[in-house]
């Protein structure tokens, strides 16, 4: 006779037919068990993504300080005569905005907190935050942000310029991809564009002991152009009446029309962080035929700089 347990976890009964399950009986419970290590399954890939893109991410943030780390980083203070010679409005943009004897930045961390706009004009606006760390010699950064797209849904970004080489990544819930460009041609010259763009935050990076040229259009304007490996990178930069950075204008690559498009960069709002005058409100967009097309804006909240040590030559 076969024992009731010789065919408990078989599929079929002791002569052969299908058990029928009972009300609270064994089939249900199976059943249940099934469904419980799929799902613990699913969390763990799923746990294990998210981990993938985090190392990801960290990965790129240690290579960027690791390379500034070792880069020689020439003179450690600035002083005023350093402008000497360069076109009048961006001479008086360094005179105002830093202060003689500062030290030249090596590495910024900064937090942003704002709005992505996702799609064109109809597009909604959507609550970000995002941490980026900077590099100025070589120059490059690190856009890591979290845009929230539906109550407790986000996309995670990945968002760099390092080596001369610019990509993007996005991954819904840091598991699925939903964007991907670069590196390419265009993609690293955007990034070193974004780059050149957002050195306002860091303004020793825009000296020309920083491998930035100046070039003199009028009283108001001057254009800056940034070499670095193969990369060039350039902006005109416009100037208020108060000798500030009150917006810069360029042609940009666009990705969803896959082409060049007029980009510009405004920022107000500037206060004095680590010895130097910083703009802590952005925003940035397309300047298209039929109007503005802003698609970023954010405040800076918070921002730590790494200055070069004097004893670094």
């Amino acid at each position: 006779m076969t024992r009731f347990t010789d065919w408990i976890g078989t599929s079929s009964g002791p002569d052969g037919t299908e058990p029928r399950a009972k009300p609270g009986g064994r089939a249900p419970r199976r059943l249940a068990l099934s469904a419980a290590v799929v799902l613990a399954v699913g969390l763990a890939v799923d746990a294990e993504r998210r981990y993938s893109f985090q190392r990801q991410i960290d990965d790129r943030v240690s290579e960027l300080l690791a390379d500034a780390r070792s880069e020689p980083q020439g003179r450690t203070r600035y002083t005023s005569t350093d402008v000497d010679g360069l076109p009048a409005p961006v001479a008086r943009y360094f005179r105002t905005v830093l202060e003689d004897g500062q030290r030249p930045v090596r590495t910024v961390r900064l937090r942003q907190r704002g709005e992505f706009r996702l799609g064109d004009r109809d597009g909604a606006w959507r609550p970000f935050e995002a941490i980026q760390h900077v590099a100025t010699r070589p120059p490059g950064f690190v856009w890591d942000a979290e845009i929230d797209v539906a109550p407790l849904l986000s996309v995670r970004v990945l968002n760099r310029y390092a080596r001369g080489e610019g990509l993007l990544r996005a991954k819904l819930r840091s598991t699925i991809p939903v964007a991907s460009a670069g590196p390419s041609p265009e993609m690293n010259e955007g990034e070193l564009v974004r780059y050149l763009a957002e050195a306002v935050w860091y303004p020793t990076a825009l000296l020309p002991a920083h491998g930035v040229e100046w070039e003199p259009i009028d009283d108001r304007t001057a254009k800056a152009t940034l070499e670095h490996r193969e990369v060039t990178a350039s902006l005109v930069f416009h100037f208020d009446d108060r000798n500030e950075v009150d917006r810069v204008t360029t042609e940009r690559y666009r990705q969803e029309t896959d082409s060049t498009a007029p980009w510009i960069g405004r920022f107000r709002d500037y206060e004095s962080q680590n010895g130097r005058r910083i703009p802590t409100r952005a925003t940035v967009g397309w300047a298209l035929p039929d109007g503005d097309l802003p698609y970023w804006r954010a405040t800076i909240d918070a921002i730590e700089h790494d200055d070069v040590d004097d004893e670094t030559r």
